[in-house]
């Protein structure tokens, strides 16, 4: 029984507009669009009015807590400053249901970002890697994620969100990234739902401290940024060199061989 000649036609178009459609490009365009999408809805939205209008007061208790946590995830996805909304968490619950709140709300928004940067950008941005210093970087966040992104969330400065999306790009495991994030944003997460819970007395110590404390973390990563660039430049520039003259970089490495013409044997003995 002979095959239809319309139906081969119509298989093979549907293949190829599959392959289409999950190739590296066609999804990162969906994840552009995802972006483009939430951050639209986020400024028409104005979640910022929180602090301002306070939390509908026909939600309260637990749920209340969650919701919010749920919220902040979807709100740092969407590329809302994580200050902001820990301000938000310590004004509506005070610092001791906000606090778990934000950190929850934190872990589940890096969640979300790496998992979008990692489905729909990773396979065609990673082969644009090709500068020294976005190398060098990869190669930092790849051999050692937790302690790399164990850094940037203690120390402030990075957006959060960025941060996310070149994490999923590189090959960070996500036990790390999520165990790094969870553990290492305790400290700024905890001064900022403090302040924002004290802000109606910014004259009491503990607004003060928590301030302070901002303030000295603030200078802190600027300190550690600055050695910490030092250092991916000498690494960027050793691969250079090493890829230039084709010999691998580093302390240990075998001393490349001379490629001149054998000696001849002394024959006179």
């Amino acid at each position: 029984m002979l095959d239809d000649p319309v139906a081969r036609p119509s298989a093979g178009l549907a293949v190829r507009c599959t392959r289409a459609l999950l190739s590296p490009w066609s999804r990162l365009a969906l994840l552009v669009l995802v972006l483009v999408a939430a951050a639209t809805t986020v400024l028409l939205l104005e979640p910022q009015r929180l602090i301002a209008d306070g939390w509908p007061h026909r939600l309260s208790g637990g749920g209340a807590v969650v919701l919010f946590g749920v919220a902040y995830g979807l709100c740092t996805a969407a590329f809302v400053p994580r200050p902001l909304l820990n301000l938000a968490a310590g004004a509506i619950f005070g610092s001791q249901a906000g606090l778990p709140s934000a950190l929850a709300g934190t872990v589940l928004g890096a969640g979300i970002s790496f998992g979008l940067g990692r489905v729909l950008g990773q396979d065609a941005l990673r082969p644009l890697l090709r500068g020294r210093w976005l190398k060098a970087a990869d190669g930092q966040l790849s051999r050692h994620g937790f302690r790399s992104m164990m850094a940037i969330r203690l120390f402030p400065g990075v957006p959060f969100a960025a941060a996310n999306y070149c994490a999923a790009v590189s090959r960070m495991g996500w036990l790390p990234f999520l165990l790094a994030t969870g553990l290492g944003s305790v400290p700024n997460t905890a001064a900022y739902v403090v302040a924002g819970s004290r802000a109606a007395s910014p004259t009491s110590p503990v607004f003060l401290i928590a301030m302070a404390f901002i303030a000295v973390s603030g200078l802190g990563a600027a300190a550690v940024a600055w050695r910490k660039r030092h250092r991916l430049s000498g690494r960027a520039e050793a691969d250079g060199a090493s890829t230039v003259s084709g010999a691998p970089a580093g302390p240990g490495a075998p001393a490349p061989q001379a490629t001149g013409t054998p000696p001849t044997p002394d024959r006179t003995a």
